[in-house]
């Protein structure tokens, strides 16, 4: 079957499920959109990769990173490969140097961990044109006011409370590092975000 390569488009809260999260993927030479909802962990596992946060311990998709390392397995590449009735259903490929295996997972654990593995993500033909959207028809239900709100620049992660940009802008340098300290500690990855921006805004 033709494979097509997505890339991670958005990551934004869901308006029709209560704490769950939107993930749009896009092909990579096209204009149609994979949407997939999935559940706040896996949405906070993907955002602070995106994000390139480092937790002060492990998170489950790093533990399985570490694993793989450890016991000489590569990641090749993810695959959501298939859909059934209404459900998504993923495929990790992956190798020992001898042999090539698929390993069957969901696509938002798949995807956490393809990001950490920095490879590929990959879906069907026929899985984009049974699901996908095409732009312009998402551009018209986002006006609306529709489920999905593709947000690229910000990926939204669990609620918890917000620490404002013009707060963060008013505090100096060392009192920014040890709120960054604290929403680590906190694993409060969204405001974390924010404070490690405007550090590196200033340096």
């Amino acid at each position: 079957m033709k494979k097509i390569k997505l890339e991670i488009l958005g990551l934004s809260s869901s308006q029709s499920q209560t704490g769950s999260f939107a993930l749009v993927l896009g092909e990579e030479l096209g204009n149609r959109r994979l949407p997939i909802i999935i559940g706040m962990f896996e949405a906070q596992a993907i955002a602070i990769e995106i994000e390139k946060i480092s937790p002060n311990r492990p998170m489950t998709h790093d533990l399985f990173k570490s694993f793989s390392e450890v016991f000489k397995f590569n990641i090749e590449e993810i695959i959501i490969s298939e859909l059934k009735e209404g459900v998504f259903y993923a495929k990790i490929v992956c190798t020992d140097s001898k042999k090539a295996y698929e390993i069957d997972a969901r696509p938002s654990d798949a995807i956490a961990i393809g990001l950490r593995f920095e490879v590929p993500i990959y879906t069907y033909e026929t899985i984009m044109s049974e699901a996908g959207i095409v732009l312009s028809e998402m551009e018209e239900e986002k006006s609306v006011g529709g489920e999905l709100e593709i947000e690229r620049e910000e990926a939204q992660v669990p609620e918890k409370k917000k620490t404002s940009l013009e707060q963060i802008k008013n505090l100096n340098t060392d009192q920014l590092k040890i709120m960054l300290d604290e929403a680590l500690n906190r694993e409060d990855y969204e405001n974390a975000a924010k404070i490690r921006d405007e550090l590196n805004r200033r340096n």
